[in-house]
């Protein structure tokens, strides 16, 4: 140890070290170097003291009280810790938009809107916020909707929206534009449409409502305007105590490649809110950019059919 600076004055009884010219008693040969690496660290480690103890199991060292040693909270957009596990990134193939890799090894996709106790207690309309995720329950994506509040309050769930879907880093991977369109079957000259981009301005796909008498029927596009797939629903979209089944069809609609069902939640949740829960089927091997617009299919069917409470949607469920 290195001898105290001059000037310092310590207390009669403290131990003085020896001056740097001390030599030690006759013989001495001096202090022992640093020890041999110890096997299996880094170099220049001095290793374990004999004698040392083994730690108990369990033990998380002696770091400041909360410091985490393995595991560091998630946070959720809002600053707070977040309830649900991220899923973990999988390597970006390389022709993948960035940000869509988490959807190349799933081949189903939950949405579960948020309950919104503003929108609830008043029924002042805010914006509507999801989370997005796999079928083990794991966070894949979070969905905010970004419209101003007199479009919503004033246009209701007919109103257009951008809908922003972040991930884990908080990254913009995905945007759903919806303009605004005609709600009625009576005018098929404006019906209702949505754009996907990923990652925001680019383009991957759109959904374009067709007109029909008494179905609801979609056809998915990509990113140039080229038919891909068919949707088609119920003649009566109502929920009360089942499913609905939108179904994913091939172009000639002969065969069912998925669905996008609008999931039964109870009875108080139906009543009261317009939260509600989401499940899509598509195939595994299924283009990344036709599941991201799947995605966004559901966002539309949702504020075309179900994005209202009560009583609302019921009679909004006839088509």
């Amino acid at each position: 140890m290195n001898a105290p600076d001059p000037g310092t004055n310590f207390p009669a009884a403290y131990p003085q070290y020896p001056p740097a010219a001390f030599q030690g008693p006759p013989g001495h040969t001096g202090y022992p170097g640093p020890q041999a690496p110890y096997p299996g660290t880094q170099a220049g480690y001095p290793g374990p003291y004999a004698n040392y103890s083994v730690p108990p199991h369990g033990y998380s060292g002696a770091g400041p009280v909360g410091f985490p040693v393995q595991h560091q909270p998630v946070y959720n957009q809002q600053g707070g810790p977040a309830g649900t596990p991220w899923m973990p990134a999988p390597p970006p193939p390389s022709d993948c938009p960035p940000g869509l890799e988490y959807l190349t090894q799933i081949d189903q996709v939950l949405i579960h809107q948020q309950v919104e106790l503003l929108e609830v207690l008043t029924g002042f309309e805010t914006n509507n916020k999801y989370e997005i995720k796999n079928s083990l329950g794991q966070r894949i994506y979070f969905a905010v909707e970004d419209t101003d509040c007199c479009t919503r309050n004033c246009c209701g769930p007919n109103r257009p929206f951008t809908m922003r879907i972040l991930d884990l880093m908080g990254r913009e991977v995905i945007t759903l534009e919806r303009p605004l369109r005609c709600t009625s079957c009576c005018c098929p000259c404006c019906l209702q449409e949505i754009e996907i981009c990923a990652p925001p301005g680019v383009p991957v796909g759109y959904v374009s409502q067709n007109w029909h008498p008494c179905l609801p029927v979609f056809t998915v596009q990509n990113e140039r305007r080229e038919d891909i797939l068919k949707i088609s629903g119920p003649c009566v979209v109502c929920s009360c105590c089942a499913d609905v089944d939108f179904e994913i069809k091939s172009l000639d609609e002969k065969n069912v490649v998925g669905k996008i069902s609008k999931q039964w939640t109870g009875f108080v949740r139906e009543a009261f809110t317009d939260a509600d829960n989401f499940g899509i089927q598509f195939p595994l091997d299924l283009d990344v950019k036709m599941k991201a617009v799947m995605i966004g299919t559901c966002f539309l069917i949702d504020f075309m059919f179900f994005e209202r409470s009560g009583g609302q949607e019921e009679r909004a469920g006839v088509w």
